[in-house]
């Protein structure tokens, strides 16, 4: 089993797919790793030897922040909006969409669950 920056890659994917598991590796990263490993993307992750592998991790090491290090960076991106109190700042405080989403009918995923807000009572004479 290949094991990169803590992630177990799946043995039967093709390299270019498996290393996208990789938080921070997308296609295009994957396909730029495999040419500088100079490894055929085609070749599934089973059958990469030592040596290959070896060359995927010290390039990934070397050149790309993934994981851990790119995840607490995005975080202090988030932070840093939130601290100066721009508009994106604002909308990530209020727990709600920051790329300019309509928020009447479909947040659903950003807002949570719905809560209920209940009507006025009538007076009664």
């Amino acid at each position: 089993m290949a094991r990169i920056s803590g992630i177990d890659l799946p043995k039967n994917k093709r390299g270019v797919i498996g290393l996208t598991y990789i938080f921070g590796v997308g296609r295009a990263t994957a396909a730029y790793i495999l040419d500088k490993a100079e490894i055929s993307h085609d070749v599934k992750v089973q059958e990469w030897n030592d040596d290959q592998l070896a060359a995927i991790r010290t390039i990934i090491n070397d050149e790309i922040k993934v994981e851990g290090a790119l995840r607490s960076e995005v975080q202090l991106n988030i932070k840093r909006l939130m601290d100066i109190g721009c508009y994106r700042g604002l909308r990530h405080r209020k727990h709600l969409p920051v790329r300019g989403q309509r928020t009447k009918n479909n947040t659903r995923t950003r807002k949570g669950k719905r809560k209920t807000v209940a009507n006025k009572k009538k007076a009664t004479k």
